[in-house]
C-alpha cells in the first residue's frame, strides 16, 4: 500500500506502509517458530532415540533408529497391536459423536437462518446452544461419572422402573462407556459447529434461495443444490477440525475411566496411550507415538478434504468449461 505525499517544493514522493504489515505479523511467526515448529522437529528427532527413566537411573539418549516404531507395531502376547487398537477406539468414539453433531448442527443452522421462518431472538438461542462448549471437559466427565455411577440417579431411576437389574454397571460395558464419551463430545461441540455453519449459510446470497423457490424447487432440492454446494468449504473446515480434535481426544475418556480405558482398554485413545509414556518419562516412545498421530491426522484430513472438495469443485470446472466453449 502506497501513499503519495507532496514535498514542500511541490514534488510528490511515495510512502509505503507495507513494512508495517510485516512488522505486525513477526510476533506470530516468532511464537510459532519457538513454541510449535521447533518442538515438532525435536519430537521427530527424539523418536529415533532410546530415552527413558528406569527407577532413579536415566537410560539414554541412545540412537536406536526405527526400533521405537517397530516396538509400537509389535503384537503383544495376545496378538494385539495396541496402537492399532487405540486408533480404532479413538475413531469409533469420535465417529459416534460426530455424526449426530453434524446432523443436528446442520438442521439447527438451516432452521435459524431460514428467511421463511424468520426466527426471532437468535442471539439468545446461539448463547444457549453454545453454553455446553464453555463447560470444562473434566467437569462434564465428572458429571456423567456421578450420574451413571452405581449410586447415581440414572441407575436408581432405571432400576426403579425395572428397565435394568441392580447389578448392572454402566462402566463395565463397552457400548455404554463409549456411548457416554460420544454423547459428551456431541454435547460439547455441536453448538460451536452450529454457529459456524450458521455464519456460512448467512454468507450465501438470499436471492439464490428465493430464485430456487420461484423456479419450483422444494426444500430438499434447495438444500442439496444450493445450500450444501455453497456451504461446502465451511463444512469441510468444520469436519476436518472436528476430526483433528477427535484424534486428540483425551480429557473426557481419561477422567471418565480414571485413565485405565475401561472396560478392557476399549476406551483408551491414542493420546491416553501417549500420556502413559510421558508420565513414565519415556520420551523416545512418546515421540514415536506423536509422529504417528501426526501422520494419521494428516492422512485422514487429506482424504476427507479430497472426497468432499472434489464434489464442490467439479461443478465449477464444468461451469468454466461451458463458459470457455461459449466464448
Amino acid at each position: 500500500m502506497e501513499r503519495k505525499i507532496r514535498r514542500k517544493d511541490g514534488s510528490l514522493r511515495s510512502v509505503s506502509y507495507a513494512k508495517w504489515g510485516y512488522i505486525f505479523i513477526v510476533p506470530f511467526f516468532l511464537a510459532y517458530l519457538i513454541f510449535t515448529l521447533v518442538p515438532q522437529f525435536l519430537t521427530v528427532y527424539n523418536s529415533f532415540f532410546e530415552n527413558y527413566q528406569d527407577g532413579l537411573n536415566q537410560v539414554g539418549p541412545n540412537y536406536v533408529g526405527l526400533d521405537n516404531y517397530k516396538t509400537l507395531f509389535t503384537p503383544d502376547s495376545a496378538g494385539t497391536v495396541r496402537i492399532v487398537k487405540y486408533v480404532a477406539n479413538t475413531m469409533i468414539m469420535w465417529f459416534a459423536g460426530a455424526v449426530p453433531q453434524f446432523v443436528i448442527a446442520l438442521l439447527l443452522a438451516i432452521f435459524f437462518t431460514s428467511y421463511r421462518l424468520n426466527i426471532k431472538g437468535q442471539g439468545f438461542f446461539k448463547t444457549v446452544i453454545y453454553m455446553p462448549n464453555l463447560i470444562m471437559a473434566a467437569a462434564f466427565s465428572m458429571l456423567f461419572f456421578t450420574l451413571f455411577s452405581r449410586v447415581g440417579p440414572i441407575q436408581a431411576l432405571l432400576v426403579k422402573n425395572g428397565w435394568i437389574d441392580a447389578s448392572f454397571d454402566f462402566f463395565s460395558h463397552r457400548i455404554t462407556v463409549r456411548g457416554m464419551i460420544a454423547t459428551m463430545n456431541f454435547l460439547m461441540w455441536f453448538g460451536n459447529t452450529t454457529i459456524v455453519l450458521m455464519a456460512g449459510i448467512m454468507g450465501i446470497d438470499q436471492a439464490l434461495f428465493e430464485s430456487a423457490t420461484l423456479d419450483g424447487a422444494n426444500a430438499w432440492q434447495v438444500f442439496f443444490r444450493v445450500t450444501m454446494p455453497l456451504l461446502m468449504p465451511i463444512f469441510v473446515y468444520c469436519l476436518i477440525t472436528a476430526m483433528i480434535g477427535g484424534i486428540q481426544m483425551f480429557d473426557v475418556p481419561q477422567v471418565l475411566t480414571k485413565g485405565n480405558g475401561a472396560p478392557d482398554e476399549t476406551t483408551r485413545t491414542l493420546v491416553m496411550y501417549l500420556n502413559n509414556y510421558l508420565t513414565n518419562k519415556n520420551y523416545g516412545m512418546a515421540g514415536a507415538i506423536s509422529v504417528i498421530i501426526f501422520i494419521v491426522t494428516g492422512a485422514l484430513g487429506g482424504v476427507v478434504y479430497k472426497m468432499l472438495v472434489k464434489q464442490y469443485k467439479e461443478p465449477q470446472r464444468q461451469h468454466r468449461r461451458r463458459k470457455g466453449d461459449v466464448l
